[in-house]
This record gives structure tokens, sequence and C-alpha cells, in this order.
């Protein structure tokens, strides 16, 4: 056990992290060069060399952790993360799972688990996904809204854009991404119906600067909460740990006091014999 302890330990420390790091992004540059044509005719066998070296480093790394953790490796989300990123690397990408040869890019997203800043920022993400859904299903209603609306009041005159309820609501989604939206579709429709902008201009104001800030919003207040909650742990265990000195301290006071009582003692003691 005390072994296993140490490879823990070991496998999880700053200087080896750092070279997981290191070679998650040699990784990462290794599988970009490999989309170049020229670069494969060159490099190809150095490239795949890298590839099956990394992917050995990945597996050592895996295997040592659950050797070392036992069944507690999967009680850890970033964990299991890991293990799937591996195991699917691992899989043979040839005949029907050629396709899963792309996937050997996720093994970049291990940076996440590995670098503490971004998991934080991943979970926090996560942890913002409740807000989230509300505010999306808040925004799907307004969609749903403006689309029966504009279909309404533009469907006759221009049915590629508004013909059709999904037509509508796609259309009012790149409207709401200000792509082209102006020159391509409103002005457009104002040339039909000149007072149109008094439905876009509304609807972008809503969509675009008011719910996607929500979103930003929400985010932005889980982060906080999460970084003022890790900050309240370390202050209790700071506070924790002067507590405990603290009682050290007068714990060694008193029994000092009492040693210098006892040495009193024995000094008036021997003061009083004759």
């Amino acid at each position: 056990m005390p072994s296993r302890e140490r490879i823990g330990a070991w496998i999880e420390s700053a200087p080896v992290q750092r070279v997981i790091i290191i070679v998650i992004i040699v990784n990462a540059i290794t599988l970009g060069l490999e989309t170049s044509d020229a670069l494969t005719a060159h490099w190809g066998g150095l490239l795949k060399a890298l590839d099956r070296a990394a992917l050995a480093v990945f597996v050592v790394e895996i295997g040592l952790k659950l050797f070392a953790f036992g069944p507690r490796f999967f009680r850890g989300a970033w964990n299991v993360f890991d293990f799937t990123v591996v195991l699917i690397a691992l899989v043979p990408a040839s005949g029907p799972l050629a396709v899963l040869r792309a996937l050997r890019v996720l093994r970049v997203l291990r940076l996440i688990s590995t670098v503490p800043r971004l998991r934080f920022v991943v979970e926090a993400l996560l942890a913002a996904v409740p807000g989230i859904t509300s505010i999306a299903g808040l925004m799907l209603l307004l969609f749903y809204v403006f689309a029966v609306m504009s279909t309404s009041l533009f469907g006759d005159r221009f049915p590629e854009w508004f013909g059709s309820l999904g037509a509508s609501m796609y259309t009012l989604f790149q409207i709401m991404t200000l792509e082209s939206w102006s020159m391509g579709i409103v002005r457009p429709v104002m040339e039909a119906y000149p007072a149109a902008w008094a439905f876009f201009v509304p609807f972008i104001l809503i969509a675009t600067f008011t719910m996607l800030n929500l979103f930003i919003g929400i985010i932005v207040d889980t982060m906080q909460t999460m970084h003022d909650a890790d900050h309240a742990a370390e202050r209790r265990e700071m506070e924790g740990a002067m507590h405990a000195d603290t009682d050290r301290l007068l714990a060694e006071l008193r029994s000092l006091q009492q040693a210098v009582a006892a040495l009193q003692e024995a000094l008036n003691s021997a003061q009083r014999r004759p």
C-alpha cells in the first residue's frame, strides 16, 4: 500500500504533470502537421513515431494511476475523461472504425484536465448549465413568438426567409448573430415594408444585446461564486492551521509555567530548610 501511495503522489506531482503537459502539446502539434500532405510525405514516419510515443506515455500514466488508486480512480470525473480519451485512441482505426482516427485529436483536450486553470473554467461552465438552460428556454420562447409574427407579416413577400416557421426561426437566428442582417435581410424587407424596422430593431435589442449578455452574466457569476468558495475553503484551512498553532503554543506556555512554578516551589522549599 505505501508503494501505491508513493506512485500516486509521484504521478500527480508537479514535475510529472509538467512533462505530461509538454507531451500533450507536442502531440497536438504532430496531429496538426499530419494534416499536411507535403509534410506527411517527407516526415510521415517521424510524425507517426511521435504520435505512438505520446500515446505510450498516456497509457503508462493511466496505468500507473489505475494501479495507485484502484477503483477510486473512476470516482473522479476528470480521471474518467482522461481514461475515455486514451481508450478511444487505442481502438484500431481501420475498416468501419476508420472514423475514429479523426478522434485522435481528442487527446489534446487532456490539456484541460491537466491545467488547473482550464479545469476551473470548464467546471464553472458545467455549474452554470442550469442557469444557461433557463435562459435558453426563454430565448426559445422569444424566437417562437417572433418567428410566428415574422411569418405572418413577411412570409408572403419573402418566402425564402419567412415562408415557414422553421425558415423564420433560422432567419431570426442569422439576424441575432448580426451576420449580414442589415443589407442582406432587413433593408430588402424594408423596401416592401417600410415600418419593418419596428419589428427587427426590438428583436435585435432583446435577443442580441440582452439575452446573450444574460448567458455571459450567468457564467461570470458562477465563476465568481466558485472562486469565492475556493477562497473561503482556503481561509478556513488557514484559520484551522492558525488555531492549531495557537493551541500548541498555549499548551507549551502552560507547560513552561508549570515547570517554572515547580522550580520556584523547589527553591522555596530549599530556602525554608534549616
